[in-house]
């Protein structure tokens, strides 16, 4: 399978395929490229409606004259004191932003979650976002207050009464927990349709049918995130002396 970076005649056959209404996956298939690539070329640069091959083509040549600018030079150019790779650590960042793209989140609104998710104090202030994203205040914002209608985010203050936005494993809880609630919405409003159209209906029994299966979904998921945070993210029972109780760590 090939490496390296994708040739102008490449994008130009993704341009084709996309034009042609092809799953990312054939378009690979035909260029021998992993799946993801593709995926992650045509969304940063205008997504399956606005992709274009000379377009990509020059601005992955301005990111990558940019990148060259920004890269300290000589020997000093070593790992970050983490001992990560900032390069890889860059490419990873951008599949993480892809996948939430080809999920149906706005581009800005993926790259806040992904600066969120692999930032190691799991938090950030608006400012701190906008340092590390190069982004305006107002794009930041705007970001933040459709991650938190998802509860995908939320804010609190620190010490300084910053107010900070960050994700962790309650966020993870009640983001799952809007999920369910959502296909319980969703079951309500097509079992009115039944009343509405008639219950022996093709309509009727359509909508009976969506109903009882995101009803379903829907137990399922909160069912699931009980047990998780339950399992997974529960702390342990100490005892008077401190120590962890038998059978705590669920066992």
């Amino acid at each position: 399978m090939p490496g390296g970076r994708l040739t102008q005649q490449e994008r130009q056959q993704i341009a084709l395929g996309v034009a042609d209404g092809l799953a990312y996956a054939e378009i690979a298939r035909r260029l021998d490229r992993p799946t993801s690539t593709i995926t992650r070329e045509v969304m940063r640069n205008g997504g399956p409606i606005a992709y274009r091959a000379d377009l990509a083509h020059r601005a992955t040549e301005r990111r990558t004259h940019r990148r060259k600018q920004a890269a300290p030079r000589g020997p000093e150019a070593r790992p970050e004191g983490d001992g990560r790779d900032p390069e890889a650590v860059r490419e990873y960042e951008e599949e993480f932003t892809t996948l939430f793209m080809a999920q149906g989140l706005p581009k800005m609104t993926s790259r806040v979650l992904t600066c969120l998710f692999t930032t190691d104090a799991g938090s950030l202030t608006a400012a701190e976002l906008v340092q590390r994203l190069q982004v305006s205040p107002a794009s930041v914002s705007k970001a933040i207050a459709f991650l938190e209608s998802q509860g995908l985010v939320r804010r609190e203050r620190d010490e300084r009464r910053r107010e900070r936005y960050l994700v962790d494993n309650d966020v993870w809880y009640q983001s799952t927990m809007a999920a369910a609630k959502a296909s319980a919405q969703l079951a309500e409003i097509a079992r009115q349709g039944v009343g509405i159209l008639g219950p022996d209906t093709p309509a009727a029994v359509r909508l009976e049918n969506i109903a009882r299966f995101t009803d379903f979904i829907g137990e399922t998921i909160a069912r699931a995130a009980e047990q998780a945070r339950d399992v997974l993210f529960a702390r342990p029972a100490t005892t008077s002396d401190g120590t962890a109780a038998p059978g705590s760590d669920h066992g």
